[in-house]
């Protein structure tokens, strides 16, 4: 039977209080009894001093609930030490776990037994443990990614304008450009960590207004033709007609233009790029599905964390900074709504936004 805690405190100080009482109830039942058998002993002849007995027989009354009541405070004593120490135990436990997870043992955790509040907590706690272990294992994964991301430019920079120093390369153009790329590459990284904290930050809002979705998608189709284009990659898109959203315009363009941008990417040339807007019952569904190398299975839970990178091994040119999805997970989230990702001959972007006001 699954008792909740407060329910298991209580039968158990009613337990103890019901205990202590019937103890003392027996025991001066019987002292009672005892002494009055006595007194009626010694007072069945007359010649017994009354008032004396009278007196014995209070004195030993008096002796009986003293005694009673001696034993029964040593009783609740160590029936109360008792309790309040298997009370206590597991929240001790959970303590001990929680001074070792501050000290870095994010492996530590609560054992559970029972079905009650402290349960509950305990279960909590461990799931509280396993989110804190996956978050430090973020962390420092992303200081090596923003190691490695800075690292690679800066270390290309330097060994260019070493080699234009000690001349044994000429200052042409190329080069110089080849320079400024790599400059360029900083400045993107570091736009994106500042735009990444600035969706994280508590003081972050939203413009938010009664746009068109059909004008919305068309204007960040528009800002990524010039790119399909050049990639010999077809981009088709349908909207039906008269959908209201309520969104922040400009964020929406940048959610839209990362997505496509993201899928033309991983779409080899030839392929296809869709972009769909449609209404549901309560919600606004944009779907944007590519005909590209898709996403392993193992790697769809983790698409939208930072810096992740499902090819450790591919190049800067086609990996990028690994902060777009992030943003745009967050951004959606702004606007109340929901982004999944599902692979299956390419990959399909789902964006769940509510409806125009």
């Amino acid at each position: 039977m699954n008792l909740r805690l407060h329910t298991r405190l209580a039968l158990i100080i009613i337990g103890v209080a019901a205990g202590i009482v019937l103890i003392s109830t027996v025991s001066v039942i019987i002292t009672t009894h005892y002494h009055f058998s006595m007194y009626q002993a010694q007072a069945s002849g007359l010649n017994h001093d009354l008032p004396q007995l009278d007196y014995h027989l209070e004195q030993a009354l008096l002796q009986t609930i003293m005694w009673t009541c001696l034993a029964s405070i040593v009783l609740a004593i160590v029936v109360g030490f008792y309790v309040s120490k298997r009370i206590s135990a597991p929240l001790v436990h959970m303590k001990m776990v929680a001074e070792r997870m501050t000290d870095g043992e994010w492996s530590s955790r609560v054992a559970i037994h029972g079905k009650d509040e402290l349960a509950d907590l305990g279960d909590s706690l461990n799931t509280l443990a396993e989110q804190l272990q996956q978050h430090e294992q973020l962390r420092i994964t992303m200081t090596e990614d923003i190691a490695h991301e800075l690292r690679t430019p800066l270390a290309t920079l330097k060994s260019h304008m070493r080699a234009l120093e000690d001349g044994v390369w000429d200052p042409t153009p190329e080069r110089i450009h080849s320079c400024y790329e790599e400059i360029e590459r900083l400045t993107h990284l570091v736009a994106e960590l500042e735009d990444l904290t600035q969706v994280e930050s508590p003081g972050f809002q939203l413009e938010r207004k009664e746009e068109s979705l059909t004008a919305v998608i068309e204007r960040g189709v528009e800002l990524v033709s010039a790119a399909y284009l050049e990639k010999d990659v077809q981009l088709e898109f349908s909207v039906s007609p008269h959908i209201q959203v309520f969104v922040d315009h400009h964020r929406m363009i940048q959610i839209l233009v990362n997505l496509l941008s993201n899928a033309l990417k991983f779409t080899p040339k030839q392929g296809v790029v869709q972009i769909e807007g449609r209404e549901e019952s309560e919600y606004v569904l944009i779907v944007i599905h590519d005909t590209g190398i898709g996403i392993s299975p193992t790697d769809l839970p983790y698409v939208f964390e930072r810096f992740y990178r499902a090819d450790k091994s591919r190049n800067r040119s086609t990996g990028g900074s690994g902060l777009g999805l992030t943003i745009v997970k967050q951004l959606v989230a702004a606007h109340d709504g929901y982004i999944w990702v599902e692979s299956q001959q390419g990959a399909t972007f789902y964006i769940r936004l509510p409806k125009g006001h």
